[in-house]
């Protein structure tokens, strides 16, 4: 008997769909704060303000919670694989220990809500792990845990877990959670309407003129003036400081299983071996729970997905034994050149402009912290941890100029090399349906893609955040930008920025 194909999308979403559509701007606004982006950072940020009396406009150019938080593995946990014995070695044991309060508290920020609010969202309190199965590498997980200890952290290394295979050893966390993360939010969200504020969806914002007040001008042409604004895109539509040379794209790769609740592994794990392996487990139905692996980490349009799907379901079979799969998805983040979240005044000129990206897969517990950050310092207060994350900061040659180089490198041969490069044997009769690729038409590079009824459809290849030329994701029938991460549908329709335009039309 043939197994069933996994659905292509996120369990998150199909789960928990939203009631109705919230309003598309259809006029000029005016208020205290907007917010631009409605994942979980601007989702926080902008519940945590109305919260503090202000007039709050929340923006999304898509449907809220639905982008990259609508696709995580939604842990929330102040364990992020190994930080804080690269924190202590680069920045110091009192950065080390202001990141792990700052993640700390936004779980018990969370979580609090989650009662007061009366959230309905499987929220459960679990351990996290990072763990290895090589040998080699249990010095590390030592430091680690060290590190993290002297963080303050109930960290500790062990050798034993729920995982059903031996591992090397691991750091394990208590007092961790994970939930469900749409749940969540959609409830902030509707919390955040009876408080007055305005949430707009398919409102795409186009140009930010910063001042006081700042003007928002939106895809539509309808204005937003704003006393503070806050970019919460994931990775900025705006930037202003450059910030694209500080973050690299990643792609991941998620899929899911029914499994019985007594092979559930009790915890949150992850270990960076074979390109990132992570597993958790989560309610699911007729008693049994969910098992979701999360992993083969790439760069954009840089990849043969659906080998690497296949790779994952191998690899969770082979540890969890026969599975029979109902969801996979792609999720995507931005890593910053340190590690640390960039929070905070958008640059150094700023008065009124904020910024929340660079997450680094950690977006749960960094947009909550976030929020509340963001909203302190909009009210005119400071937090203990306010410069740890401010994007404001000096570039550092200890502990930012290799991942500075290596991606600024990456970049310029996608940027200079793929244009340089042949264009290769793909003709345009010779593109599959449901395939696509990039050929040269008149001197041109086009992204062309043929859909299952054969129509061809053509568009520049040209990326519009700053023109690196896109590849085809075959397995989720996208154009993906290589540099930055913007995602494109095969008619050009902007999927994800910070593109802010969509792929130009091209006659072939």
């Amino acid at each position: 008997m043939q197994q069933k194909q996994p659905k292509q999308q996120s369990y998150w979403i199909e789960s928990a769909p939203q009631e109705g559509p919230y309003p598309a701007l259809d006029g000029d606004l005016v208020v205290d704060v907007a917010v631009v982006g409605a994942g979980i950072a601007g989702i926080s940020t902008a519940w945590e303000l109305a919260r503090r009396g202000r007039r709050v406009a929340l923006l999304e150019a898509d449907r809220v919670a639905a982008g990259v938080t609508g696709h995580t593995t939604a842990k929330v946990t102040a364990l992020h694989t190994l930080i804080y014995e690269r924190l202590r070695r680069t920045r110091g044991s009192e950065a080390a220990g202001l990141y792990a309060r700052s993640q700390t508290e936004a779980i018990r920020h969370a979580a609090a809500l989650v009662g007061e609010l009366g959230i309905v969202c499987d929220w459960e309190d679990t351990a996290a792990y990072t763990y290895a199965e090589d040998e080699g590498r249990v010095p590390e997980l030592r430091a680690e845990a060290e590190a993290a200890r002297e963080a303050g952290l109930p960290a500790e290394f062990v050798t034993e877990t729920g995982l059903p295979f031996p591992v090397a050893g691991a750091v394990r966390v208590e007092e961790q959670a994970q939930f469900h993360p749409r749940k969540y939010l959609l409830a902030l969200v509707d919390d955040l309407v009876r408080q007055g504020a305005s949430v707009h969806e398919r409102t795409r914002v186009v140009r930010l003129k910063e001042g006081g007040p700042c003007r928002l001008t939106t895809e539509a042409g309808f204005t937003v003036i704003a006393g503070d604004v806050v970019v919460a895109t994931h990775y900025p539509v705006f930037d202003r400081a450059l910030l694209f040379t500080r973050l690299s794209p990643r792609r991941e790769l998620v899929i899911t299983a029914p499994i019985p609740a007594d092979a559930d592994p009790h915890g949150m794990y992850i270990t960076q071996e074979e390109r990132t392996r992570s597993v958790r487990s989560a309610p699911y139905e007729d008693g049994r729970r969910l098992l979701i692996v999360t992993g083969e980490h790439f760069t954009p349009g840089t990849a043969d997905v659906d080998e690497r799907f296949g790779l994952l379901a191998d690899w969770a079979v082979e540890r969890f034994g026969p599975l029979d799969l109902t969801h996979r998805w792609a999720t995507q983040d931005n890593d910053s050149t340190d590690s640390v979240p960039l929070v905070g005044p958008f640059h150094a000129g700023s008065r009124h402009t904020w910024v929340a990206t660079g997450f680094g897969g950690w977006g749960m517990s960094g947009g909550i912290m976030a929020g509340q950050l963001l909203a302190e310092q909009i009210t005119g207060h400071k937090a203990p941890w306010s410069d740890l994350y401010d994007p404001r900061r000096v570039l550092s040659a200890v502990r930012e100029a290799p991942s500075f180089l290596k991606h600024q490198a990456q970049v310029a041969r996608h940027f200079v090399g793929d244009r340089l490069a042949p264009a290769g044997d793909t003709s345009v009769e010779a593109i599959a349906p449901g395939d696509g690729a990039v050929v040269r038409v008149g001197g041109h590079h086009c992204a062309v893609h043929r859909d299952d009824d054969g129509t061809v459809h053509s568009v520049s290849a040209r990326c519009t955040h700053l023109g690196c030329l896109v590849a085809f994701n075959r397995a989720e029938r996208a154009w993906e930008c290589p540099c930055h991460g913007s995602r494109f549908a095969p008619d050009g329709q902007i999927l994800q920025g910070p593109a802010t335009k969509p792929l130009e039309r091209r006659k072939i």
